[in-house]
């Protein structure tokens, strides 16, 4: 039985970490803009299919240190492209753009890819359970996964702590009237926000990549579940969407001990309604547009 609770345990906190990651690309872009982006989940895709092509004529890491570069690259290409020129346009006009985005992204990943399931090869190791952990065994994909989302999230907040940039974002975040008129650019800062949450959904397609499989419509999947996270957390707070993926990971893992895996993408539409009618404005609501 101690086996199983940390096999799900483990499970949880993978899935946790990447849903995290995602829900923190969220509040990035939402801070600079105020606008939800559904096209959040396939930045994820983009990396993990855009390694994949790569790792066949270039090493690993290079396969995927230019999946990520190239996904935002296509990050601040959307940003310019589709939000840029607008003026002043409504809340819902650019989530109406988003979910757009993301059709057209998905569709396009159908026609370069087609419907094959792809994976990245495991980054040391194999799919072979090596490691042991309280008697679960488990392949060492699963630390290079909860690693690199953690040190995603540890670097992330000390952007927006320490750096001018990461300030400026802040700034910006918080009233962006008020930023460009203190000279700050606040278009580029938008543009970084979109770079910055492709650039993290990205990586973290690549390093779950072998552990789950990467294909063209994953990114709805990751998009819901990243929402969830970031509502759970307050929109807004990137730690506490960390807090919010989490705990979402685990409702997943112990919940497939009670009903069957196909439901198990139900939990996190259950969680999102029921947030939703009874706290909108999430559990770890922050108080202010940012809170690191």
């Amino acid at each position: 039985m101690s086996e199983l609770f940390f096999q799900y345990l483990m499970a949880g906190l993978t899935y946790g970490m990447i849903y995290a990651v995602v829900g923190i690309g969220f509040n990035i872009i939402y801070n600079a803009t105020g606008v939800i982006n559904f096209a959040q989940g396939e930045f994820a895709m983009l990396g993990g299919m855009i390694a994949v092509s790569l790792v066949g004529a270039v090493p690993l890491p290079v396969a995927i240190a230019g999946a990520v570069l190239a996904t935002m690259a296509i990050g601040a290409l959307i940003e310019i492209a589709f939000f840029r020129w607008l003026s002043g346009p409504s809340v819902l006009r650019m989530i109406v753009i988003t979910i757009g985005l993301s059709i057209l992204i998905r569709e396009a990943a159908l026609l370069v890819w087609g419907q094959q399931v792809r994976a990245l090869p495991y980054f040391t190791g194999d799919e072979v359970a090596s490691l042991s952990i309280g008697g679960a065994r488990m392949s060492p994909q699963v630390l290079w996964t909860v690693g690199t989302c953690g040190a995603m999230v540890v670097l992330v907040t000390g952007f927006f702590r320490w750096t001018t940039a990461g300030k400026q974002m802040r700034a910006c975040a918080s009233n962006r009237v008020a930023a460009s008129l203190c000279g700050l650019p606040t278009r580029n800062l938008v543009t970084l926000s979109f770079v910055l949450s492709a650039g993290m959904g990205a990586l973290a397609g690549c390093v779950v990549s072998p552990i789950t499989y990467t294909q063209y419509n994953v990114g709805t999947g990751l998009a819901i579940k990243g929402f969830t996270v970031a509502i759970l957390g307050g929109l807004g707070s990137s730690l506490a969407a960390v807090a919010a993926g989490l705990v979402l990971g685990q409702l997943e893992a112990f919940s497939v001990s009670l009903l069957p895996s196909a439901y198990k993408d139900s939990v996190s539409i259950a969680v999102l309604l029921a947030i939703l009618f009874v706290r909108p404005t999430g559990f770890f609501a922050a108080r202010v547009a940012y809170r690191p």
